[in-house]
């Protein structure tokens, strides 16, 4: 177990990598700034996925929703970040390997279940590996599938909202009416 006075330094180290690249740190729960624009994050696996389970937002904070997407894959595909910045978490969250990557405004997107080739501190760009997907923990048992949540402040956003080419739509007019 990590003594108190190493968990401070890495800690403290963290937070002066993130001061360093300019993330943002949310200073209260309201405070969760712009939401990303459609097409500044890629998909986190290298192959067209198959959405297994789309974003639920709940409708209270408190209440049950899925806070992200489920994306089908093989096991051990690797997992890819989705974006540009600093490898901000990297362990267990109920039982799964979550990795969290933040991007330069502050924005945490998570991946989870994969066994993870990278440490807390590292930098990443889009598309570089962070790992490779696992079994154990798949919100798609028995099949596998990667979860992947994006969260700006406190609220989770539709991560495939953030993909080149999604936003609102657009209808035209019928041509010749």
């Amino acid at each position: 177990m990590t003594s108190p006075p190493a968990r401070l330094a890495v800690a403290l180290g963290t937070m002066a990598l993130l001061t360093a690249l300019g993330v943002a740190t949310v200073a209260s729960a309201g405070s969760a700034g712009p939401a990303p624009s459609a097409g500044t994050y890629r998909l986190p696996l290298g192959s067209a996925v198959d959405v297994a389970r789309g974003f639920e937002p709940p409708p209270q904070p408190w209440a049950a929703g899925h806070r992200g997407v489920d994306l089908r894959a093989p096991f051990g595909a690797d997992v890819l970040s989705p974006v540009a910045g600093v490898v901000t978490y990297s362990g267990l969250v109920g039982g799964r390997r979550v990795v969290t990557v933040t991007d330069a405004a502050g924005r945490r997107s998570s991946v989870e279940p994969l066994a993870p080739s990278v440490r807390v501190g590292d930098l990443v760009a889009p598309g570089d590996r962070l790992g490779s997907l696992e079994t154990e923990g798949s919100h798609c048992a028995p099949g596998v599938c990667l979860h992947w949540g994006v969260r700006v402040g406190t609220d989770y956003v539709d991560p495939l909202s953030l993909l080149p080419g999604a936003g609102p739509v657009v209808l035209l007019p019928l041509s010749g009416r």
